[in-house]
């Protein structure tokens, strides 16, 4: 583990950029940025496209480590380059932001009101992949959309066991139980999973550190405890389909946390804007987002 990104990550003021989208949510993310169907003709050049995306929003001069703590990369944009450079190399080297990898691979179907994670096969292999790439931490996402005990518990569990095999690696794991922001259990189902992440918190050996990668919750500070519990790192927001406008609104009421965002960050960022037009709309993303963090 690299200790001055450690440092960065867990003191420094900023934010995470969320630039992880895989196979299944590409498509929608092109579009987003302008690009539909007929911008490519198979996965290879859909892949293409949106690493082009990436490296558009990396290589802009409004993106940087005084704002940016760190950004969270597909496994097909690790193993590809920015510049002449390994993604993460550049990222670190050049940008002086920590590079961070998901590795889970999607949900399971939805049982208990929730959707843990499908097996993630290899992933020992991954991780030796992402030490040798400079890479410091992963995240990977479950989904709870009711307060169904078991449900939660069953996430929470797989959360902490897959986390621990990511310690183990000598990474640092962000896990990310998302509560669906249209459940209509919402306030429930976060005062669950904060009592099972605190449980599994309590099980961990006392050198051993995590991150979290939360839903806003319906209550101010309501993960005041976790942002000062000393096994956490930080705790990080993601934007969960709202607006940036709102994201950034219930992130300023919550001390302490800090966005994680993937589609609020790139909100209005499209192909066809030119070069001026996309660095000063990104640079109104990016300060948004970084004054509400550090609220």
């Amino acid at each position: 583990m690299n200790s001055r990104q450690l440092t960065k990550i867990e003191s420094a003021d900023g934010f995470i950029a969320a630039l992880d989208q895989s196979g299944g949510s590409t498509p929608k993310a092109l579009k987003l940025y302008g690009l539909d169907e007929s911008a490519y003709s198979n996965d290879d050049e859909m892949f293409d496209r949106v690493h082009e995306m990436r490296t558009r929003i990396i290589t802009s001069p409004s993106f940087g480590g005084d704002r940016i703590l760190a950004a969270i990369l597909f496994e097909k944009t690790m193993d590809r380059e920015i510049e002449g450079r390994g993604s993460a190399d550049y990222l670190w080297s050049v940008k002086n932001v920590v590079p961070i990898l998901k590795v889970d691979k999607g949900l399971a179907d939805e049982a208990d009101g929730v959707q843990i994670m499908k097996p993630i096969p290899d992933l020992d292999a991954l991780l030796a992949r992402a030490n040798e790439k400079g890479i410091f931490g992963t995240k990977m996402r479950s989904v709870i959309k009711l307060a169904d005990p078991a449900g939660i518990k069953a996430i929470v569990d797989q959360q902490f066991a897959v986390g621990r095999q990511i310690l183990a690696a000598g990474l640092v794991p962000i896990l990310e139980p998302e509560i669906d922001i249209t459940s209509p259990q919402k306030a429930a189902a976060e005062a669950l999973l904060r009592a099972g992440l605190f449980d599994g918190l309590d099980a961990l050996g006392d050198t051993e550190r995590v991150m979290f990668k939360l839903t806003l919750p319906e209550e101010a500070d309501f993960y005041s405890e976790l942002v000062g519990d000393p096994k956490v790192v930080r705790v990080v927001a993601l934007s969960g389909g709202y607006t940036r406008e709102e994201a950034d609104a219930r992130l300023t009421r919550n001390h302490g946390v800090v966005a994680s965002f993937s589609r609020a960050l790139t909100e209005g960022l499209t192909a066809q804007l030119s070069d001026a037009e996309f660095n000063a709309a990104l640079d109104a993303s990016i300060g948004s987002i970084y004054q509400a963090s550090i609220t």
